[in-house]
């Protein structure tokens, strides 16, 4: 069952802005507390992870209970774990950077895209890192179904990442606007690569390791976001 955000390294009381890194599933979880204790350096500020559980519903409910936390109310929110890619040519262990996310609630536009696809570059050297559109579903998406969604313009898709960065937009005290938001998906599955079962097929294995490796480049986003702007 998903809980509260776990804490981990770099923490300093009292600090602004923290970051709260958002996952739906076990296996995605178990690849990013393994990566962080020889990860980079951890954001100058408190670092949370938080495992919603499966779905949309899941997701809003888990991030509005841990962004109703003291001291979350300018906390930074970024998105991640597997998702379904949908352009023909992509491969399992490809990264997405969200420009965007979208549902039927609606869309929401993300902070420093530029800067974190650099970043995952860095992390995962040799990965293709996509930006573009990332799409919501309230189900596993397969086969005619994908077409339909490239269709609309979005370059993946998965079950959590809308809810989650529409739920962070407007929790707080200045809903609508202000918090930074990002949304970093690692393919486990592409047209040409369908996917039965996470973990028991090589794109699964690839993508958790993909996943393990990229914490830094959430860390370096993280760190750019407390930088004094000009």
């Amino acid at each position: 069952m998903s809980g509260a955000p776990q804490r981990s390294g770099g923490e300093e009381a009292g600090n602004p802005d923290p970051l709260l890194v958002a996952c739906a599933l076990r296996i995605e979880q178990a690849a990013l507390r393994s990566a962080a204790p020889g990860a980079a350096r951890a954001p100058a500020g408190s670092y949370s992870l938080l495992r919603t559980g499966m779905g949309p519903r899941a997701a809003e409910r888990a991030v509005a209970r841990a962004l109703d936390r003291p001291g979350m109310d300018r906390a930074a929110v970024l998105a991640t774990g597997f998702c379904a890619g949908l352009v023909p040519g992509m491969h399992p262990g490809d990264l997405v950077v969200a420009e965007e996310t979208r549902d039927r609630q609606g869309a929401v536009t993300c902070t420093g895209t530029a800067l974190l696809a650099e970043a995952l570059a860095r992390a995962a050297p040799g990965r293709t890192v996509h930006t573009g559109a990332l799409t919501g579903s309230d189900h596993v998406v397969r086969g005619q179904e994908r077409a339909q969604l490239r269709a609309t313009g979005a370059i993946a898709v998965d079950m959590e990442s809308a809810a989650t960065l529409w739920t962070a937009t407007r929790a707080g005290p200045s809903p609508g606007g202000g918090r930074p938001v990002a949304a970093v998906r690692v393919i486990v599955d592409a047209p040409e690569h369908e996917l039965v079962r996470i973990g028991t097929v090589r794109g699964g294995i690839s993508a958790f390791r993909v996943l393990r490796a990229v914490l830094p480049a959430f860390y370096e986003w993280h760190r750019s976001l407390l930088l004094p702007r000009r």
